[in-house]
């Protein structure tokens, strides 16, 4: 099945459109309607991006796969009825001049990750790269990237508080996903509060107004740290009090609720997933609260002993980044009208320093912990949820994660320690 746009400019100066949809060399139906911005905004693009966040797109693929299960010699024209708030269906006039874009429900978004290199970046480029090709998936940050990095696929240097350079790169490659990942951690943020409002708050804002003004559907995650001592903890809802008590955590809610705002106010293509403790072997802690889970295996492996900076029963949500990535994906992939909310939480399990030293030491039988508070962290993990409820993610669109504590444990301790007799040896 393809479809193939004719557009043209009508006598009061907005564009018309017809839509034919056919299937092999037959014609099954056709559809008119007017864009809802005028001609001197109008390219290929622009048309892409609009069809994509529009109902209209979800109605002409319902009605032409209909059309594709009713017997027929294919010689006749259906007519569908389209109705949309952003528009209504007129007549074209006779003397519009057309040309033609033509795609088809195979065409892979182009998709640009900003703050790549940091502890998820990489690991999503990698599966997005698998799923829609090597060239459709660039990553950016500030920092230079390793030479594994900047050899396995597009890269490019990417400021988001340089409103000027974000908007270039999404025009001149065309972008329609942004993934929004740029941020201060929890631990990091507190230490540069102004540092952080820029890159989190500023930030944010620059990629809102570029993914509403280009029509891009974007992904922005937010994290257990958008609760506060007041939120509900075991479990957490989607929807509750918040009221975080960092700057790191004060950002997050700032983005959920812009971003369902921008939704709401002007058709933004918005999703947003709040992750656990994301746990990975792939990359180094990045100064977060929940970093500790990521550490103990490097120390497990490199000494058998490891210094925790938390109490011994601090219970977080935590999710193997496998799972987390997944997840990203699929909230992407997920039609629109099977979201319910915009802003979602996401969970795995959930476990304190001893329970996973235990588990550890199910594998590791000499290791050793021991326990050094760092009180700011201290205070930031008691006000975070100790489990996540997420029904909603569950029903909406299908989420199941796949790793509990002793799948993660034997998969880190294979990961880490395959790496460590590597090095060893080199």
């Amino acid at each position: 099945m393809r479809y193939t746009i004719r557009a043209g400019l009508r006598a009061e100066g907005t564009v018309a459109l017809a839509l034919l949809i056919r299937k092999g060399q037959g014609f099954i139906a056709a559809v008119l309607f007017v864009l809802p911005f005028p001609f001197s905004a109008f390219c290929p693009t622009s048309l892409r991006s609009w069809l994509s966040r529009m109902p209209l797109a979800r109605v002409l693929t319902k009605a032409a796969k209909q059309a594709l299960l009713t017997p027929g010699c294919g010689c006749q024209t259906a007519a569908i009825a389209v109705r949309t708030i952003s528009f209504s269906p007129r007549q074209v006039t006779s003397d519009a001049s057309f040309h033609s874009v033509s795609f088809s429900e195979t065409d892979h978004p182009k998709v640009l990750i900003t703050g790549g290199l940091g502890q998820l970046g990489v690991g999503l480029a990698k599966l997005l790269r698998k799923r829609f090709g090597n060239s459709n998936v660039i990553l950016s940050d500030i920092r230079k990237p390793s030479s594994q990095v900047f050899h396995s696929g597009p890269f490019i240097y990417s400021d988001i508080l340089d409103y000027k350079n974000l908007r270039e790169i999404v025009v001149n490659n065309r972008i329609t996903w942004l993934v929004h990942y740029s941020a201060l951690l929890s631990a990091v943020g507190e230490a540069n509060v102004p540092l952080a409002r820029a890159v989190n708050i500023t930030g944010l804002h620059n990629i809102l107004d570029i993914a509403a003004e280009h029509g891009l559907r974007l992904f922005v995650p937010s994290t257990i740290g958008a609760f506060g001592p007041t939120s509900p903890r075991n479990p957490t809802p989607d929807l509750c009090i918040q009221r975080p008590r960092t700057i790191y955590g004060v950002s997050k809610v700032h983005a959920e609720l812009m971003g369902e705002y921008y939704h709401h106010r002007y058709g933004l293509d918005f999703r947003c997933l709040r992750y656990p403790g994301i746990i990975s072997a792939d990359s180094q802690p990045g100064g977060g609260t929940t970093d500790y889970a990521v550490a103990i295996f490097h120390d497990a492996i490199k000494s058998g002993k490891f210094e925790c900076n938390l109490k011994p029963d601090t219970r977080l949500p935590m999710m193997y980044i496998d799972d987390c990535l997944r997840a990203t994906l699929e909230i992407m992939e997920a039609p629109a009208d099977q979201l319910s909310m915009r802003t979602y939480n996401i969970n795995a399990m959930s476990f304190t320093p001893e329970e996973l030293a235990v588990e550890l030491r199910k594998h590791l039988p000499d290791f050793e912990i021991s326990y050094n508070l760092d009180h700011v962290r201290q205070a930031i993990a008691d006000s975070w949820p100790m489990n996540f409820d997420d029904n909603n993610a569950r029903n909406d669109w299908g989420w199941k994660h796949d790793y509990d504590l002793p799948e993660l444990v034997t998969t880190m301790l294979n990961y880490i320690g395959s790496d460590s007799r590597i090095a060893r040896a080199n």
